[in-house]
């Protein structure tokens, strides 16, 4: 998807237009708040387009407002239907979401493989979405049939009561997953590089000098053990430059009695 652009809802799409992320279709949603809350997960993972299928309360529903936080735009662009069919009329690919097994001939597809079609076929341009139930009973039959696979999640059979808002997080993470799993790359920007260990060293041989004066290295044949022990987990920690330098400033301070802490005593010795 090299070549895609963005809309100003931060929609992914295509050059030619056509939006490749998966539509959440929401089919007579009751309460306000979890249409509000499902906005709300939608975009925390990128996911724009909301179609809701005849929600209970009407629409629009200012319940929704505050549990969209600021996922507004999702709300006040929500495309709004009066049946089930109406809002997958011009999708290619559909899916049930659903815990309960169906006697229908639906194929099922797992969370696993889910992401990686669904992006497949966004590379193509071939318009998906996904159907979530209303809270009390979830999807028809009716409902399913109009679907090209049923998702299940990996949910505890023994209870499998799922919020509304939580199994449309849970799909818009999949899909975001999908991407890949790295952190994002505005987490590493400010990480300083791993210490040499020339300067790992300079940082041991100033503790152990301190430690020295301060008579911990006791008894004196057990000096060398001593050491090593003191060295190896900040080897395992594998510090960073920054992380190098805040050390030697701390045993700086505690060498120097720096600050308000510091008492002088009176023959002289300092604590």
């Amino acid at each position: 998807m090299g070549g895609d652009v963005k809309d100003q809802l931060g929609r992914v799409v295509r050059k030619d237009g056509a939006d490749v992320m998966p539509a959440v279709i929401l089919v007579n949603p009751q309460l306000g708040q979890n249409i509000g809350a499902s906005c709300r997960a939608m975009l925390n993972f990128g996911l724009t387009e909301l179609r809701l299928v005849k929600p209970r309360d009407g629409w629009p529903n200012p319940d929704a407002d505050a549990m969209a936080a600021g996922a507004v735009n999702l709300i006040k662009n929500a495309a709004v239907y009066e049946t089930t069919a109406e809002a997958v009329a011009d999708l290619k690919f559909v899916l049930a979401a659903t815990a309960r097994r169906r006697e229908l001939e639906v194929p099922v597809i797992g969370t696993g493989e889910v992401g990686a079609q669904l992006h497949a076929f966004a590379g193509q341009g071939v318009p998906t979405g996904i159907l979530f139930g209303p809270e009390k009973a979830g999807l028809t039959n009716e409902d399913v049939v109009l679907a090209d696979a049923i998702l299940t999640y990996p949910i505890n059979p023994a209870f499998q009561s799922l919020n509304l808002a939580q199994a449309v997080n849970i799909f818009a993470y999949i899909w975001k997953s999908a991407e890949g799993t790295a952190p994002p790359e505005y987490f590493q920007k400010e990480i300083s590089e791993a210490s040499s260990r020339e300067d790992l060293v300079r940082m041991f041989e100033h503790l152990e000098a301190e430690l020295d004066a301060a008579g911990y290295f006791y008894p004196e044949a057990k000096t060398d053990l001593m050491k090593q022990n003191i060295r190896a987990p900040f080897v395992r920690a594998k510090m960073t430059e920054q992380e190098v330098r805040t050390m030697r400033g701390i045993i700086k301070a505690l060498a120097q009695g720096r600050g308000k802490a510091r008492v002088v005593k009176k023959d002289g010795d300092t604590s």
